[in-house]
C-alpha cells in the first residue's frame, strides 16, 4: 500500500513538471540567501572567489586575497568557506588554507574575525567576512590573537614583526616552523 501512494505521488510530480523531467530539488533558505550574497559580492581587485566543486556547490567556495598594502603585500592568502544551511543565522566556517605568520591566524588556519564569532548578525553577508579577512591582512591585531607568539612580537618589536612576515612569505622558517612561499 505504501509503495501504491509514492508511485502515485512520483506521477503527480511528473504530471506538474510540464517537460517530463525529475522535480528540481528545492534550495534551503540558506542556499537562497548565499545565492543572493554572490550575486551582489563587489570585491576590492585584490579579492577572487572560486567554487572548486562547481558552481553546483555554492555552499562550499574558496576566496584568495592578494593584499596591496601592509605588512603582508604582495602575499597570496587562500581561505575556504563552508556554509550552514541555516546561513545566514549560523556564521560561514573560514579557514586559511595558506600556512601563515599571523596574529589573528594560527598554524591550523583559524581565524580569528569578530564577525565570525560572537559578532556575527544575520544582517552580515560573505561581502563583509572578506573585507573583514581583507583588513587582519592590511591592519594585524595583536590584542586579540590566535598566535600568541606573532602578536607578542607585532606588539613588542614591529620591525621584527615585519622581518618575520617577510621570511615566512618567501618561504623559510620564523623560529621552528616553516612556512611556504606565497608571494
Amino acid at each position: 500500500m505504501i509503495r501504491l501512494f509514492k508511485v502515485k505521488e512520483k506521477q503527480r510530480e511528473l504530471a506538474e513538471n510540464s517537460d517530463g523531467k525529475p522535480p528540481v530539488k528545492k534550495q534551503s533558505a540558506g542556499e537562497l540567501r548565499l545565492h543572493k550574497d554572490i550575486s551582489e559580492l563587489n570585491l576590492p581587485k585584490t579579492c577572487n572567489i572560486s567554487f572548486p566543486n562547481g558552481k553546483d556547490d555554492l555552499m562550499n567556495f574558496e576566496v584568495t586575497i592578494r593584499p596591496d598594502e601592509g605588512y603582508y603585500s604582495g602575499g597570496l592568502f587562500t581561505f575556504t568557506f563552508q556554509i550552514s544551511p541555516i546561513y545566514p543565522h549560523e556564521a560561514p566556517k573560514v579557514k586559511c588554507k595558506t600556512k601563515v605568520y599571523h596574529p589573528n591566524i594560527d598554524l591550523e588556519g583559524n581565524v580569528c574575525l569578530n564577525i565570525l564569532r560572537e559578532d556575527w548578525k544575520p544582517v552580515l553577508n560573505i561581502n563583509t567576512v572578506i573585507y573583514g579577512l581583507y583588513h587582519l591582512f592590511t591592519e594585524p591585531n595583536h590584542e586579540d590573537p590566535l598566535n600568541a607568539d606573532a602578536a607578542a612580537v607585532l606588539r613588542d618589536n614591529p620591525k621584527l614583526f615585519e622581518t618575520n612576515v617577510r621570511r615566512a612569505m618567501t618561504g623559510g622558517y620564523v623560529g621552528n616552523t616553516y612556512f611556504s612561499r606565497c608571494v
